[in-house]
Order: C-alpha cells, then sequence, then structure tokens
C-alpha cells in the first residue's frame, strides 16, 4: 500500500446511479482520499443488450482509476461496498454481478447490493431511519435493529412514482394535452416547447420514439421544466408536482411502518436525488412529511457515494466512530 493510506485502512464506495456512477475511497479516519466518476452501470432495458457484462466493462474501468487516484492498488482495499442499480431486479444477474468485483479487486472483502442503499446510507450515516430517493428513478429504502426494507422503485414502465422520469412523462403528456385543446395552455407549454425545438407538435412522437429511443435520463432531465412552470404559476404542472411529492410520502410511511416504528416514534428521514434540488419539492416534501405522523427530516450528511464507503467499512467489522464521521464531514463535499 501506498503512503498515503498507510496509516489507515481504506474503503472503496461505489454508487451506480441511474443517470452516472460515482466512486470514491474513504480511510478508516475519516479521510476521503479520492473520488471518481463514470457512466451509469444500469444495464436493463431498450440498448443495454449486453447485460451484466456492460457493468464489468465500465467498472473495470473505473475502479483502477479510483483506486490509482488514492495512490492504492485494488488489492490494498480492507473493504468495498458496490450498490448497483437494478440489483436484486433481475435474480438470474446476481451470481454474475456479485462475482463481478471479485474479478477486479482479487479479494473477496466486498459487498454488493441495490444502490438505494447508498442513499440511506450517506444520507443517515448508517442511523436507523428512511432515505427517500427520487432521482432518475424513485424508492425509499431504510434499516432499523436488523430490519431492511425497500418500497418502491418497480422501474420507470410501472413505478417509479415521483422520479424525474415520472415528472418528465407527466410533463410531456401536459404538454400534448396543452398542444391539442385538452387542457389550458399554461407556462409549461412555452417552457418544454422551447427545450424540445419542435418544428410542430406531433413531431414529438419522432423525437421521443426515435431520436431519444425512449431514453429514462434523457426524459428524466426535463423534470426541472416541469418543476420551472410549476413555480411559474402552471397549475397543470403544479398539480404534477403535488401529485409527485405525495407519492414519495406515501413511500416513507410505508417503509417506516414496516421498519416496526410505532405510532408517536420519531422517525428521522432523509433525501436523496436530484428532484429534491428543486425548492418547491423539497417545501411541499417538508410540507406533507410533516402533516402525516412524527418524521424529523434531516438534512443529508454525506453524499450517496460516501455512503457506498462507509457501508463498506460497516461490512467489514470496523466502521468509522464519531471522529472520523466528523473529519470525513468537515472534509468532503455532499
Amino acid at each position: 500500500m501506498s503512503a498515503g493510506v498507510t496509516h489507515a485502512p481504506a474503503y472503496l464506495g461505489v454508487d451506480g446511479g441511474g443517470t452516472k456512477t460515482a466512486l470514491c475511497v474513504v480511510t478508516a479516519d475519516g479521510r476521503l482520499l479520492a473520488q471518481h466518476e463514470a457512466p451509469s452501470v444500469y444495464y436493463l432495458g431498450a440498448g443495454q443488450a449486453s447485460g451484466p457484462g456492460l457493468v464489468r466493462a465500465l467498472l473495470a474501468e473505473a475502479v483502477p482509476a479510483v483506486c490509482a487516484a488514492a495512490g492504492a492498488s485494488p488489492a490494498d482495499l480492507a473493504g468495498a461496498f458496490f450498490g448497483l442499480p437494478a440489483y436484486g431486479e433481475a435474480s438470474a444477474d446476481t451470481a454474475e454481478l456479485d462475482a463481478i468485483p471479485g474479478e477486479l479487486l482479487g479479494h473477496d472483502r466486498y459487498r454488493c447490493d441495490n444502490d438505494m442503499v447508498c442513499g440511506w446510507a450517506g444520507s443517515l450515516a448508517l442511523a436507523a431511519g428512511v432515505n427517500v430517493i427520487s432521482g432518475t428513478g424513485s424508492m425509499t429504502y431504510g434499516e432499523r435493529a436488523g430490519r431492511h426494507v425497500r418500497v418502491g422503485g418497480w422501474g420507470e414502465l410501472v413505478g417509479d412514482e415521483g422520479s424525474a422520469y415520472w415528472l418528465g412523462i407527466r410533463g410531456l403528456q401536459a404538454w400534448t394535452w396543452m398542444s391539442d385543446g385538452r387542457a389550458p395552455v399554461g407556462p409549461l407549454h412555452a417552457l418544454l416547447g422551447d427545450r424540445l425545438g419542435l418544428a410542430a407538435p406531433l413531431d414529438l412522437v419522432s423525437l421521443v420514439h426515435d431520436t431519444w429511443g425512449g431514453d429514462r435520463s434523457t426524459i428524466a432531465a426535463l423534470a426541472p421544466v416541469v418543476t420551472a412552470a410549476a413555480d411559474a404559476g402552471d397549475p397543470v404542472a403544479a398539480e404534477v408536482v403535488d401529485e409527485g411529492v405525495a407519492e414519495l410520502v406515501r413511500l416513507v410511511r410505508v417503509t417506516a411502518e414496516r421498519l416496526g416504528f410505532g405510532p408517536g416514534e420519531v422517525v428521522p428521514v432523509s433525501t436523496s436525488g436530484g428532484v429534491f434540488r428543486a425548492g418547491r419539492v423539497r417545501r411541499l416534501f417538508a410540507e406533507r412529511l410533516a402533516a402525516t405522523g412524527s418524521y424529523a427530516l434531516r438534512a443529508p450528511r454525506f453524499s450517496p457515494v460516501v455512503g457506498a464507503a462507509l457501508y463498506a467499512a460497516r461490512e467489514a467489522g470496523s466502521p468509522l466512530d464519531d471522529a472520523a464521521l466528523a473529519r470525513l464531514g468537515a472534509g468532503s463535499a455532499r
């Protein structure tokens, strides 16, 4: 091991989100040695015919890169956690996904799970509670007293309510209503129309199906336009955002119940994902959550990728202590 990591064991965190993959290396004493960003390892759906092979190919480049930046080799790592999108959602792929990190690290000091774990581990720093994720997709994940509960995350075609993709699709739907007279024209029509840049309204069909190929990330990128339209006073866009927030609150409520939080018990709740960058979403979510029950909304303490490294340390039997967490919090960006 190099001089940079000699004095404390180092842990690799991998957060494979729907639009990108983030990696970092953190030491047991709370130093963030390196961060790296790579393309998404999401492999399900149209255009991803390579299956788990896509995960292998991307991680084969990304893992050595972040280790090199940290001054370590993969074999030096005391532990690693790979949060992979779609993990656990295609049982036939699980064994292959589980084996990939071992091929890259050269040891078995790692664990794989769904990337939802990263959001919870980072935002609550492994404390009992619920993390609600609203990025490209949506779901909740929480842990408490040995219980592990996931709610939602059924994919963009049948679920992911309140996600960026869901907002994008609902925004496109509202735009079509306005275009053909089924809804009054509001700010959404001009804002989204400028973004789409269509010569004629019906060109949307070709744009979405042919040019975009139904790409989930491209559609999810429309979510900020929908929230901006709501802020501009568009009643249809506002209704879409309100409904999305209500779905996210429902995910939290069900997760807390399944974790065993009883009536009157305060449930720590944190948020992850790009949808919560919108001020309107944050405000409505906080209001609805407060009206729902005894929930304590907490600002995320660490990013999901740092959460992955924290989870790796815990799984290795050496969770970071309070002093290390404080040092890490002072030295890492959320």
